[in-house]
């Protein structure tokens, strides 16, 4: 199965819109592995229409902080890429047009508990009246299933409800608790590793989308309490137009939510400076336990040492162990801020100069896209965002150009005014697009590793060794200031496919052979499972599994992701 990709980015987008973009997911035809208990005449809640990216549009680059040199990436976890079905009958843009396959999840055998559906459906409908809170519509049941950058396609629901509060939560779990039917939680539907999929014997899938609401800013404490469903984007413009100087600063993508960023453990181009998920950004979460309870995991202080952080519990467990409904979040104060360039001869004395990097292809696929109004040098490329006061700014800047320049770096390039800040970084935005479009008729495959900071021109080196050898296009980007990388590996047909696999799986290992990590970002899901034993030992995933037992002893939360050994 195969869709066409189109150029997305789209500024003010509510998460419900972003969730809604699914919509353009339908199977061609009933599918077999749909289990339609109830199916209705129309469809019970029909998602709006999606706004699609034009290459006219500029979006304005947030940037924010103190006075540092912070990596950022052209086409790394900040760009967004939406999916729509390749037989859509709107006339593509012959520029962007890619397609990437979607690759189906395997199921998996093992023990399975009894299942009653159908009287859970009879539960539901009589807990949720509402003709738009329970859904058996199978173009919703796939819909909810998929993520709209994922290279998996995910199994269908056998029920969507659209919840509205922690309380809806708390119904919907223990109704699946007294008929044992597994529960996935969705809120934006931007993961990339296979998160969002039905175990094989089907699910209930929670929509959290609906849970869009900023409940308290707490201006002088520097921190806010939203609800799950809140896209990070739209905090921060509320943030900006209420005039309070503060913002999030974890910034995975547009439109990734505050649930979905807490659960895979997000991070994004601000992450050398000001962190990932894991760090301290997220003070508490309101979740809802396999067991129907409620819990709140810490009060709002900024810091706290009591006990257990059972708030970092649930950071990437990816819904396995609870439904996150609520997060109270710290945040930092803005800062004037500004971009600047420069080229290097090779990979490796990019990354010794250790700060964010898109290489020479890169490069050329974003020359051929056609959208700067520059042309670039086609040659290694870093990207620094700086932070700060004007004096600052400089201070630095001239800091940073000393540096780089003893790593062999030229053409070093200080944005001279906002405007031309802002013009680099939608070269930057656009350079995923760009190396989606560089073979028409490709499919792309999205990588995703980290390594400690040292060792990433090894892998780099090694990853771009692969791709020469199994004759494969892969542009390659990265936060080389956190040793993150990302690989769009290109590939026309199966027998490219698998060698692809082959690339990807020489990656991940190789990775783990630096003492780094499958996925810096992207989390795991059913993508990245396998190669826990190896990096993390069976020890610490046995470990894991505990946890998993002791909390969800029937194993309904998100069955099968993450460290889980077998799928309901």
């Amino acid at each position: 199965m195969t869709f066409t990709i189109t150029r997305f980015v789209s500024l003010g987008l509510s998460a419900r819109t972003s969730k809604a973009s699914l919509r353009f997911f339908p199977p061609a035809s009933a599918s077999p592995r749909c289990i339609n208990i109830h199916p209705l005449s129309r469809p019970i809640r029909t998602p709006p229409t999606r706004r699609l990216y034009s290459t006219a549009t500029v979006g304005t680059a947030k940037t924010f902080g103190s006075a540092v040199a912070v990596a950022v990436i052209a086409g790394g976890a900040s760009l967004f890429f939406a999916l729509a079905r390749s037989r859509d009958t709107a006339p593509p843009n012959p520029t962007a047009e890619a397609v990437v396959e979607v690759i189906p999840t395997p199921p998996q055998t093992g023990s399975e508990p009894t299942h009653n559906f159908a009287k859970a459906l009879e539960d539901l409908q009589a807990e949720f009246p509402e003709s738009s809170i329970v859904s058996t519509d199978p173009g919703e049941l796939y819909a909810y299933a998929q993520s709209a950058y994922s290279q998996f396609v995910g199994l269908p629901h056998t029920i969507v409800v659209h919840v509205r509060s922690t309380e809806d939560v708390v119904k919907v779990v223990k109704i699946a608790n007294k008929y044992l039917v597994p529960i996935v939680p969705y809120s934006g539907g931007t993961s990339l590793e296979g998160n969002l999929s039905a175990p094989p014997s089907g699910s209930i899938c929670v929509d959290l989308s609906a849970l869009d609401k900023i409940i308290a800013i707490h201006e002088s404490d520097a921190d806010v309490v939203c609800q799950a469903g809140v896209t990070w984007n739209d905090l921060n413009e509320t943030l900006r137009e209420k005039g309070i100087p503060l913002f999030f600063p974890l910034d995975p993508g547009r439109n990734a939510t505050i649930g979905g960023m807490i659960s895979t453990g997000c991070s994004g181009t601000n992450a050398v400076k000001y962190g990932t998920a894991r760090g301290e950004w997220i003070l508490n979460a309101t979740v809802v336990l396999p067991s129907g309870e409620v819990i709140k995991t810490r009060q709002r202080a900024r810091k706290s040492s009591v006990g257990f952080d059972v708030t970092k519990l649930f950071i990437g467990a990816e819904g396995t162990l609870g439904i996150i409904t609520e997060a109270t979040l710290r945040l930092a104060p803005v800062l004037p801020s500004t971009v600047a360039v420069a080229q290097f001869p090779d990979i490796r004395h990019a990354t010794d100069a250790v700060c964010d990097i898109i290489d020479e292809l890169t490069i050329k696929a974003l020359n051929q896209f056609g959208t700067s109004a520059r042309k670039w040098p086609e040659k290694v490329t870093l990207f620094f965002k700086f932070q700060g006061s004007d004096d600052v700014i400089q201070e630095t800047s001239r800091h940073v150009e000393s540096a780089v320049a003893k790593h062999g770096a030229t053409d070093y390039q200080l944005a001279s005014n906002k405007q031309e800040s802002e013009d680099i970084w939608q070269d930057r935005r656009n350079a995923l697009f760009a190396c989606l479009a560089y073979r028409p008729g490709c499919q792309g495959w999205i990588t995703d590793v980290c390594v400690p900071v040292s060792r990433l021109p090894d892998l780099i080196s090694a990853a771009k060794k692969d791709f020469e050898e199994l004759g494969l296009v892969a542009p390659i980007a990265g936060h080389v200031g956190d040793g993150n990388f990302h690989a769009l590996v290109l590939y026309a047909d199966d027998a490219e496919l698998a060698l692809v696999r082959e690339a990807v799986s020489r990656i991940n290992h190789k990775a783990i052979e630096l003492e780094g990590t499958c996925t810096g970002e992207h989390g795991v899901g059913t993508g990245k499972r396998n190669y826990l034993l190896t990096e993390l030992g069976e020890g610490t995933v046995a470990l894991m599994r505990t946890i998993k037992q002791t909390l969800d002893p029937h194993n309904l939360f998100n069955p099968g992701k993450v460290c889980s050994s077998s799928v309901n």
